[in-house]
């Protein structure tokens, strides 16, 4: 017994002790909900009493000869549906089957509803991706950005598979420089899913890995349906690095398209999203130096302009013409001075050459020169001027131009 199932008494009702119209309910509603078949139900019937309530929830009513059984399909299933039953339509519907308590009865909760006659494989596909969205594995919140320049790409595929030789050669042509690890695997039976799973553990564990491709070539949903095994669905989900599902053609929807964190329509389109294109890095990157070498020649256009600008600002502020200026008018001055200075020295030679001229006039040695002579008194060295002077005896000296000689009065 279920420890979690509330234990009823083991002696039965009373009227001293009677079960409550809730323990009964919530009694029976445990034993629906720890009951594994109902948990999992398949179940086909005709649609009737179809209705929509204001909150957008179905309700109807699935049916056969012999008996009904009321269903519920909650609004956030119902918007996933393509298209809803109408009355009279029959269905096929997984989900699980519980106790609604507040009316006593049991409901059929439904997860996946398509019409009679799709296919079981499809209905499991359904029911499985309704039940790992709302889980949010496949959230928006949880894709992962690839790489913008992956060094190396794991690759999840058959290694004889038309696949493999698609991805290696778009990989080659796009990106030659990043490394491609191959993980093996079979991809198709009823050993694939274990494979699969094992292959993307595998290449999770190569610290060089930065991006996987989990890839398979086209085909029936029955060759692809062990990429919609939750298991694998779980793996990609998990991985440390993004992967990219290229799975089938275009028109092929798996549930590990839902769980990668980018779909691709066929094994060559995930490996042209994987690596970028080398030729249109080759053309961004000559657009870059283009730009570049223009942005740089605009610089210097910009600067020397500039520089010429200070250039001029700074002959024109400059104190050389100033310098200029004044060193013209020094040798103005200096001319000027020099001429003053030559002529004041003319003036005061001129001026001495005329006194040395009065002096050498009245110099009494030139008179000398000319035949006179100066008379002394020896004794008294007095000029004689007059006769009165001197007397018979007298001696005297006598200078003439040339000389001294003496002389006595007779």
């Amino acid at each position: 017994m279920n420890p979690n199932i509330e234990q009823l008494s083991l002696f039965g009702p009373s009227p001293q002790n009677p079960y409550t119209v809730s323990q009964i309910t919530r009694y029976i509603k445990e034993l629906f909900d720890t009951d594994f078949q109902l948990q999992d139900v398949w179940l086909e019937g005709e649609v009737s009493n179809f209705s929509r309530s204001a909150a957008g929830h179905v309700y109807f009513t699935l049916k056969d000869a012999a008996a009904s059984i009321q269903c519920v399909l909650w609004r956030s299933i119902a918007q996933r549906q393509t298209t809803l039953p109408r009355d009279g339509d029959t269905v096929i519907a997984h989900g699980h089957i519980t106790v609604y308590e507040v009316q006593g009865r049991y409901q059929f909760y439904v997860d996946a509803l398509q019409p009679a006659g799709v296919g079981l494989l499809y209905l499991e596909f359904e029911a499985l991706k309704a039940r790992l969205a709302d889980e949010g594995l496949f959230a928006p919140e949880r894709k992962r950005p690839l790489p913008l320049f992956p060094r190396c790409v794991g690759v999840v595929t058959s290694p004889t598979g038309a696949a493999l030789r698609d991805i290696l050669h778009v990989l080659g042509r796009r990106f030659p420089l990043t490394r491609v690890l191959l993980a093996p695997t079979l991809v198709q039976g009823d050993e694939a899913p274990l494979q699969i799973v094992a292959a993307l553990r595998a290449l999770q564990s190569q610290p060089e890995v930065d991006v996987i491709i989990v890839a398979r070539g086209g085909g029936s949903l029955e060759e692809l349906w062990a990429f919609n095994d939750e298991r694998v669905a779980r793996a990609i989900a998990a991985s440390r690095v993004p992967v990219i599902s290229g799975v089938g053609h275009e028109t092929d929807f798996t549930i590990a398209d839902f769980a990668a964190d980018v779909r691709a329509p066929t094994p060559s389109a995930a490996a042209e999203i994987a690596v970028p294109d080398q030729g249109e890095l080759r053309n961004a990157l000559q657009a870059q130096e283009r730009r570049l070498l223009h942005l740089i020649q605009s610089r210097i256009n910009r600067e020397r302009h500039a520089l010429q600008t200070l250039m001029q600002t700074m002959r024109r502020l400059s104190p050389q013409s100033r310098i200029d200026v004044f060193r013209q008018r020094a040798d103005e001055l200096t001319r000027t001075a020099l001429t003053h200075v030559t002529h004041r020295l003319t003036l005061h030679r001129e001026r001495l050459r005329a006194r040395v001229l009065q002096l050498q006039s009245m110099n009494p040695y030139a008179i000398l020169a000319r035949g006179y002579a100066i008379v002394r008194q020896r004794e008294s060295g007095q000029i004689v001027r007059s006769v009165t002077q001197v007397q018979t005896g007298t001696p005297l000296d006598v200078r003439v131009s040339d000389g001294e000689f003496p002389a006595m009065v007779e």
